[in-house]
């Protein structure tokens, strides 16, 4: 499979990135991949959940207090939670932090300080911002530990198979999926962080915006989401196999094996 063979049937009106990169002190070459279809910015609020996490734990003295609301954050995707984190520290602080450890730039799209799930962002930025998480946790930063920690517990029912996926059952992992009555498209997205060692750390992004064509499949989607019941199956099969085929071919192209 390559990309080229995943990107080639894209409905129209549909988007796709992936994006990868392997880095550390000794090993193989430092290693960037990325690929896109479609739109070049994604909204894909669940993947930055635990960057947002990481950033607060500074600004919220009360360590209990942070760990109580950032944990289901990453683990169970609390959307509860994570405003709750974004609210108290402040949007403009929360970005800036992100850029000052990572070196990406994000932004609010619109003046709601309340949409945390309105930054757009690329794959590549994602998986910039993970590289630096990844690496901070193991030069030793408390926090980037526990955030992984809390990725390697995310559950089989939140990650989409991408572990089977990339053949990394111990991978840190964040998947998400959204589709809200006012979007022509599914978003489904995740970022995967694969231990390697030492300094090194690989990470592997995925992004979809997928044409959601049959109306009646539609209707149910969005009565189920007014119901707050689970969609992650209408996700599963509109955009699974072809997340999990962009995230493998992302792996392949950087080598993680070497």
């Amino acid at each position: 499979m390559s990309f080229d063979e995943l990107l080639r049937d894209l409905p129209q009106g549909a988007s796709a990135q992936a994006a990868g990169i392997r880095r550390g002190f000794g090993g193989p070459h430092a290693r960037t991949v990325s690929v896109r279809s479609g739109l070049a910015r994604l909204r894909c609020a669940s993947l930055l959940k635990p960057l947002y996490a990481w950033v607060t734990a500074p600004h919220i003295p009360d360590e209990e207090r942070w760990r109580r609301h950032a944990e289901p954050a990453v683990v169970i995707s609390s959307n509860s939670d994570t405003l709750h984190l974004w609210l108290a520290v402040g949007p403009p602080v929360v970005l800036d932090d992100i850029y000052q450890r990572t070196g990406v730039a994000w932004a609010l799209p619109n003046g709601d300080p309340s949409r945390f799930g309105s930054v757009e962002v690329a794959a590549d930025e994602v998986a910039t911002a993970y590289a630096a998480l990844a690496q901070s946790a193991v030069a030793g930063d408390p926090v980037a530990g526990a955030v992984l920690e809390w990725m390697r517990a995310v559950g089989a029912d939140q990650a989409y198979g991408t572990r089977e996926a990339l053949a990394a059952p111990g991978a840190g992992v964040k998947c998400g999926w959204y589709g809200a009555a006012d979007e022509t498209c599914l978003r489904t997205h995740a970022v995967a962080v694969l231990p390697r060692g030492g300094t090194r750390a690989t990470v592997v992004v995925g992004m979809t915006a997928q044409p959601y064509t049959d109306e009646q499949d539609r209707a149910r989607y969005q009565s189920r989401i007014a119901q707050g019941l689970p969609v992650e199956t209408a996700h599963e099969k509109v955009a699974g196999p072809l997340l999990r085929g962009l995230m493998a071919v992302t792996l392949a192209e950087l080598g993680h094996a070497e």
